[in-house]
């Protein structure tokens, strides 16, 4: 039996990931109960994608310093254990969106290159003076040229939404803390895991930036204690997420621009 290309089993899982995202938003839109399967579902197909695309980049496990520094700050690895983690927590709905959004992209970008051309081949080549054979319809290569337009004017939106939606999902996680209903470990992992992607990724130092300065502003307007508050509160986080992980590990990286732009290429390798 003739083994299944990863690249496949790599697109599955976002398959997986997208359908079951959209089933648990529709859920949400309509106040239904959690669907805790296909949410577990959801991100048992995220694990799939994102350990093939870490093996691909990283290779097997190596037990020394340079592999494990190598594999904190590799952003495919974050977001692994990112979804490790919801996995295995409460689930929370709107952690599901962020890897709808790559997944989206990456299984549009999979039909593209992957599936459309098979159902539209290359001609083959004529011989001198022979009349042309009729192609294949053009609405399937007239989806693809859209499909490529789409994803190339729309993924620096989408990698900023994204970028937002993280931010969400932390101060949503702080919120369940202050009504009970979180566990401290969940908005402490998830800011956590925001300094990281702070120091990779320019469109989550954009939105933290552009988030400060919203609430700059709003403060300048309440008075010393409130400004005195916020000023405090930008010190320990400025202290506390000021310095990356490992300053060296990712010197001279060009920087990152998500999960997206690089899964493809390493799940085809």
């Amino acid at each position: 039996m003739p083994a299944v290309d990863p690249h496949y089993l790599w697109a599955l899982g976002h398959g997986i990931m997208l359908l079951s995202a959209g089933y648990i938003i529709l859920q949400t839109v309509f106040f239904r109960p959690t669907p805790t399967k296909t949410y577990k579902f959801a991100y048992t197909g995220a694990l799939l994608s994102y350990s093939i695309v870490v093996y691909k980049s990283l290779g097997r496990p190596q037990p020394n310093a340079l592999w494990a520094r190598r594999a904190l700050v590799d952003e495919n690895v974050q977001y692994a254990i990112l979804a490790l983690y919801w996995w295995i927590s409460k689930p929370v709905n709107v952690s599901i969106l962020p890897f709808a959004t790559f997944s989206l992209f990456h299984c549009l970008t999979f039909l593209r290159t992957n599936i459309i051309p098979k159902l539209v081949p290359a001609p083959p080549p004529q011989a001198a003076g022979a009349q042309q054979a009729p192609r294949p319809p053009a609405l399937l290569e007239n989806v693809s040229r859209k499909i490529q337009v789409w994803v190339k004017v729309n993924y620096d939106v989408a990698m900023r939404f994204v970028a937002y939606c993280e931010i969400l999902i932390a101060l949503r996680l702080v919120l369940g803390v202050v009504t009970f209903r979180t566990s401290l470990i969940a908005p402490l992992f998830m800011v956590h895991f925001i300094r990281l992607r702070y120091h990779a990724s320019p469109f989550t130092r954009t939105a933290v930036n552009n988030i400060t300065t919203y609430v700059d502003n709003f403060a300048s307007n309440k008075g010393a204690a409130v400004q005195n508050g916020w000023n405090t509160v930008k010190r320990v986080i400025a202290a506390w997420g000021g310095s990356p992980l490992f300053g060296n590990a990712t010197a001279g990286a060009p920087p990152a621009a998500g999960p997206g732009a690089q899964g493809a290429a390493a799940a085809r390798r």
